[in-house]
């Protein structure tokens, strides 16, 4: 369901529904048919080329492809239609709406309740209950969608202490698919020291947060149903309604950031970081200064920043290849590396901007650090 979800859905809504404002999707046929006497007959049929391509067209018609205005909605970087629109509709929609559902499968059995109770333990060592596993599991969807709901933690230490694991070290399933696919193509090994790194900072970081953060978790109670056979009509109203949430509270959040990164785009502030950030990238994380510009773009799309600092690192590893210890240490980087624009924004909202850039200023260094460490580490074997 998952990779059904994350990569077919995915794949037929940015690529065929949405497409590109500038050139034609490829797109697919849609025909107009009518049954008559055991026949169907074909009226018509359209050949569908993109939303964003006809948006492109219908634009053009109106005002210059190179005006302000054209740019705000239908630039390939920072377009409101073409990055904020697509992004939360196209590719976290089909993620989110079918992490509901196995959720919905989860909760109907009373399989979650469970899992919930093994997982308190754990949790408690690190300032939780198990009814945080909620926001946890949904992280691994969707941080920006998990971080909301955070909400049903009943301590406001629960909820910082949630959110901040969810933006430090929960990776959504966007770029999970990417960092899985490309580490197991270079060694199984070095997923195995992504996922053991990634682990302990999670552990760490919480076991910290909880004895530094003042106040103590809630007690855990949680009513135990029985197993039962999940009930199909239960399933698709718990989905429908989540959806409907989603959309209603996320997708004004994705839009918003996509303004702002338009904004600083054109302001230069962007190109400014990046300049700032090219010696740390080179000297300490021992990295081509190339991939600055993918930690920033990781700051719109994880997978995207993933995708763009591999194809740097593939380009410079020439006919040797890739270097594998590079490519660790930039993947765990970004993993760590500062919240998506739309998920800080909702960490403004639910935590208040003092929280949230407080996480923010930890996040930046701490996960430069932890890179930094583990190329000393991967160095000495």
């Amino acid at each position: 369901m998952g990779e059904f979800g994350a990569g077919t859905c995915v794949d037929f809504f940015e690529n065929k529904v949405f497409g590109s404002s500038l050139t034609p999707s490829g797109g697919f046929d849609i025909y107009i048919s009518i049954p008559f006497i055991k026949k169907i007959y074909n009226i018509t049929h359209v050949n569908f080329q993109g939303f964003n391509y006809y948006c492109g067209l219908l634009a053009q018609k109106i005002i210059s492809k190179d005006s302000i205005v054209f740019e705000l909605f239908l630039n390939e970087q920072s377009g409101l239609i073409q990055v904020g629109l697509t992004y939360a509709i196209a590719i976290v929609f089909p993620i989110v709406g079918f992490f509901f559902l196995a959720f919905g499968i989860m909760e109907d059995s009373g399989y979650l309740p469970r899992l919930a109770v093994m997982v308190d333990k754990v949790f408690k060592r690190i300032g939780l209950n198990g009814k945080a596993v909620l926001p946890m599991v949904l992280g691994l969807g969707c941080d920006t969608m998990a971080t909301l709901t955070t909400r049903i933690l009943n301590t406001k230490k629960e909820r910082i202490i949630a959110t901040l694991l969810l933006a430090l070290a929960i990776p959504c399933s966007a770029q999970l698919g990417v960092i899985s696919g490309v580490l197991g193509k270079i060694s199984g090994m070095y997923f195995a020291i992504y996922v053991f790194v990634i682990g302990t900072q999670l552990l760490f970081v919480g076991y910290l947060s909880s004895k530094v953060l003042p106040g103590t978790p809630s007690d855990f109670l949680m009513e135990i149903p029985p197993f039962r056979m999940p009930k199909l009509s239960n399933i698709f109203i718990k989905t429908f309604y989540r959806v409907h949430w989603f959309l209603k509270e996320a997708v004004p959040l994705f839009m918003l950031g996509t303004l702002a990164l338009f904004v600083a785009t054109k302001l230069g502030v962007l190109s400014l970081i990046e300049r700032i950030g090219a010696p740390v990238t080179k000297n300490f994380l021992g990295l081509p200064v190339e991939t600055t510009h993918g930690f920033i773009l990781g700051f719109l799309r994880r997978d995207y920043g993933a995708v763009s600092i591999f194809k740097v690192l593939e380009e410079k590893g020439g006919d040797k290849g890739i270097n594998p210890e590079q490519l660790l240490v930039s993947l765990v980087v970004i993993t760590l590396f500062i919240p998506c624009l739309a998920n800080f924004l909702v960490m403004i909202k639910e935590q208040g901007a003092k929280n949230a850039f407080l996480m923010f200023a930890f996040i930046l260094p701490y996960s430069v650090l932890i890179g930094g460490i583990l190329r000393v580490i991967l160095q000495q074997f």
